[in-house]
This record gives C-alpha cells, sequence and structure tokens, in this order.
C-alpha cells in the first residue's frame, strides 16, 4: 500500500530554514523522526543510508515572470 502526503505551505525566509533545520535534526538525532503534514504526524523510519536528490529550476516568462523552486528529494527502504 502506498499513500502520499503532501503540505503546501507559504512561508517566509526563516520559517522556511527553520522547518529545513527541523527536519535535518530530526534525521540525524535518532533512528527514526518523525514528520508533521497538516493535521497528521508521520514516523519514518531511515537507514544510515539514504539517496538523496537536489533539483533546481528556473523558468522565464513573459506574461508570468520569472520563477526558480528547489526540490529535495531522500529515499530509503523501510526498516
Amino acid at each position: 500500500m502506498a499513500e502520499k502526503n503532501i503540505s503546501e505551505q507559504k512561508l517566509d525566509r526563516t520559517e522556511a530554514a527553520e522547518r529545513l533545520r527541523a527536519i535535518a535534526d530530526d534525521l540525524e538525532s535518532d533512528e527514526e523522526f518523525h514528520i508533521d503534514i497538516d493535521n497528521k504526524t508521520i514516523t519514518l523510519h531511515p537507514r544510515d543510508s539514504v539517496g538523496f536528490e537536489l533539483g533546481v529550476r528556473e523558468r522565464s516568462s513573459i506574461l508570468r515572470g520569472s520563477r526558480e523552486s528547489v526540490t529535495i528529494k531522500m529515499d530509503w527502504r523501510a526498516k
């Protein structure tokens, strides 16, 4: 069974950095870590080695203006 949970929010830069730091600290600290998605807390069990993907996209449009995005993806086999 596959379940996908996505949370989209508008944060200021400081809030976004704090959220990333909290996730990084949890990932590093224990055998399991928790991610809050909306009103749900998901417990994850990463292995010592994780796949890590970083993507950057730059788009320019005359009508919509320029837009930039960063995508971070991590994955691992569940313990």
